[in-house]
């Protein structure tokens, strides 16, 4: 089947395999970008800069409690905010260093080292952007993918930050005489039920509050997270995030959707057959 010609993609391709751009003129990059992202984040206006990266190994350590009650661990939540916000911190001066405007892709992970000491690394690790045409007045954080984000500025909209909230919670444990009563039985643990609400709530309501703070309209692509990294079953972690997006200027667009038949799929072979992209008219 022939390709639909398409001359934007045409030059965004060429671009990209020669290095060049008004902002990128014969220097190379590195990114985590599939070919369908690069190729669609030029298509609004951006060129990859380079793949960013932002680290922090803290120690991570323990904090008395009551067994027997639900309740925050706040010793816990303030040092997972911390190293959390030293990773991100390190990835923007890193962004900034190589001409970024922005992140895309943006991926904050908690690695535990288990080496005789309880040692936990942040990272936070994504590909920056920039346009040549437009300057931003700050720099942005997104954890959408490319096509995501194509979308989202077509559609009038921008990313400002990637926002989250956390909350590191002990559920508490029930007595030996309630155990044993339910051994055989199958009911609801509501001390778990309680817990487990509590967190997610306090998690959410301050991913919010950072995202209000932000100017942000709104949330999307959030997603909640949970782990008990070192310290048990009955400590957990709840981590909400979200990429916090503002309305442009001229508010929002509407998009004429286009149908496409993918040739992806696992079941398709293709066999001595040149590669084709085709684009519908009505990404244009």
């Amino acid at each position: 089947m022939p390709a639909v010609p398409h001359p934007r993609a045409d030059a965004a391709l060429q671009c990209l395999a020669t290095g060049g751009g008004e902002r990128h003129q014969g220097r190379r990059f590195s990114s985590d970008l599939s070919v369908d992202e690069a190729v669609l984040l030029k298509e609004v206006g951006y060129e990859p800069c380079g793949l960013v990266v932002g680290s922090a190994v803290y120690h991570i350590g323990w904090q008395t409690q009551s067994w027997n009650k639900n309740q925050e661990m706040s010793g816990l939540t303030q040092v997972m905010y911390a190293a959390r916000r030293d990773a991100v911190r390190r990835m923007e001066r890193h962004a900034q260093s190589v001409g970024g405007q922005g992140v895309v892709g943006m991926k904050l992970d908690v690695r535990i080292h288990r080496g005789g000491e309880n040692l936990a690394e942040f990272v936070a690790i994504g590909t920056a952007v920039a346009s040549p045409t437009t300057r931003a007045p700050r720099l942005w954080l997104s954890d959408l993918s490319g096509q995501d984000l194509y979308l989202l500025v077509r559609a009038g909209y921008q990313p400002v930050s990637l926002a989250f909230g956390a909350c590191v919670y002990h559920v508490a444990h029930q007595g030996i005489s309630a155990r044993l009563g339910q051994a055989t039985q199958n009911v609801e643990l509501s001390n778990y039920t309680q817990a487990l609400y509590e967190a997610r709530e306090l998690a959410m309501t301050r991913m919010q509050d950072e995202a209000r703070g932000m100017g942000a309209h709104g949330i999307v692509a959030m997603r909640i997270e949970q782990a008990s990294h070192i310290w048990g079953s009955h400590v957990i972690e709840f981590l909400a995030i979200g990429t916090t997006v503002a309305v442009g200027r001229s508010g929002h667009q509407r998009l004429d959707p286009a149908m496409v038949l993918a040739l992806n799929d696992a079941d398709v072979r293709l066999t001595n057959a040149p590669a084709a992209v085709g684009f519908q008219r009505g990404d244009r």
